[in-house]
């Protein structure tokens, strides 16, 4: 009888959980929306009342603002709530519930229990962001990649475990399936490999222009003069304003030293703590690098936008979540997230546009659910080549321009014959 009572709390904490998702991802969106019940009502819309705040039954007086939001706008956000009970309750079930006749440290399940309910949070409030606007805002990414790392450093427990033959349990590291850990990545190599990462990071976040119209000299001149400081405003003829760094260049810079100082600190202390640093650290370089790569390389052979930022800062937050081996996992489950997604939205609503933050979403949830037979499956072989699989990404990444380079000629020959 008491489980059911912890798991019914825990449905109605989900549900009020997807409330406050709902709420982000009607207000953290570019457009902000006043639809969630939390935030200020629409000055045309009918006064709220107290009860429309109750997850679930507050959106069935909230159908009274049908007019000013769309027939149906209230199905959407309740459903996300009823999915975000249940799906709470069933996770807890899945990684604690099911575990409690077993031996297990309760500590360690919990916190990383807790973790996966952060990330997935975040992915739901990516996603539909990106379903409505074809945009994942950095407010999301961005803190969502910081909390990630400093989970990782101070709860080892949360990354996602190796379970050895003896049934102990082990966080993901870089070298794993390594049984041992590279003594190399203790000492001063691995300082540079994380504090490379995390600078490589802070400058990919930052506002710049990129062009190579004028070759990469002053390609590289202009980007590094849009980071320090924007375009000089003329005022008059003879006055003209003075130029100063944008507040979000400052920002980033505070954030990069403070940063650096901290794995330095990590880097100091040792231990597992600073291993799973680490692996959060590259999780997050190689996630977003293998999608930026495939943005600039599909983008300079089909000579369009093949992905937007925002899908390599999201996967940089989920390799900082979840580490390296999982985020190319993730890169390749995603297509297979795509086809059942894209067929539910084709059904449902008849879109044929693909937004490929939500199918990245999906397949981090899939692998965090089911990760021990996927890895016990496949990773485990695969991953064992060790410092073979970048190369082996990095090759397939050249393949695929090669490949993109030479669809995109044949389209050309077929255009012109036409």
């Amino acid at each position: 009888m008491s489980n059911w009572l912890s798991y019914t709390g825990f449905f109605l904490l989900g549900t009020l959980l997807g409330s406050q998702l709902n709420h982000a991802i009607y207000r953290w969106a570019w457009h902000a929306r006043s639809i969630s019940p939390w935030s200020p009502a629409d000055p045309q819309a009918p006064r709220r009342r107290l009860l429309d705040r109750l997850p679930l039954l507050g959106w069935w007086g909230l159908r009274r603002e049908t007019g000013l939001h769309g027939k149906g706008f209230w199905i959407r956000p309740l459903l996300l709530e009823l999915f975000s009970g249940a799906g709470l309750a069933l996770l807890y079930w899945w990684e604690i519930g099911r575990l409690q006749n077993v031996d297990l440290d309760t500590t360690s399940f919990s916190l990383r229990f807790l973790s996966h309910v952060t990330l997935f949070s975040l992915l739901v409030i990516a996603s539909f962001i990106d379903f409505d606007e074809k945009t994942i805002p950095d407010f999301v990414t961005i803190p969502g990649t910081l909390i990630g790392l400093l989970l990782a450093a101070m709860v080892p427990a949360s990354l996602l475990p190796l379970v050895g033959s003896d049934g102990a349990q082990m966080p993901l590291l870089v070298m794993s399936p390594s049984p041992s850990w590279n003594t190399e990545l203790d000492g001063p190599v691995g300082l540079v490999y994380g504090g490379g990462c995390f600078l490589a990071w802070c400058l990919a976040i930052l506002p710049k222009i990129c062009t190579l119209r004028k070759g990469w000299w002053q390609g590289l001149r202009i980007m590094l003069a849009s980071i320090v400081r924007p375009r000089r405003q003329t005022q008059s003829r003879l006055q003209t304003a003075p130029r100063r760094s944008f507040l979000i260049t400052r920002l980033v810079g505070v954030l990069t030293v403070v940063g650096l100082l901290m794995i330095a600190v990590g880097w100091s202390a040792g231990g597992l703590p600073w291993q799973t640093l680490l692996s959060a650290l590259l999780g997050m370089a190689f996630g977003g690098g293998i999608v930026w790569g495939v943005r600039l390389i599909a983008g300079y052979a089909m000579q369009q936008e093949a992905m937007g930022f925002g899908d390599v800062t999201l996967m940089a937050m989920i390799g900082a979540f979840l580490g390296w081996q999982s985020t190319l996992m993730v890169f390749f489950m995603a297509p297979f997230a795509a086809l059942v997604i894209g067929v539910i939205q084709l059904i449902c609503v008849r879109r044929t546009d693909i937004a490929f933050g939500p199918y990245l979403a999906l397949a981090s949830i899939v692998l965090v659910v089911a990760w021990q037979p996927i890895w016990e499956l496949r990773g485990s072989q695969f991953f064992a080549l060790g410092s073979l699989v970048p190369m082996l990404v990095i090759v397939c990444l050249i393949l695929m321009g090669v490949l993109l380079a030479i669809l995109q000629w044949f389209k050309g020959l077929l255009q012109g014959a036409d």
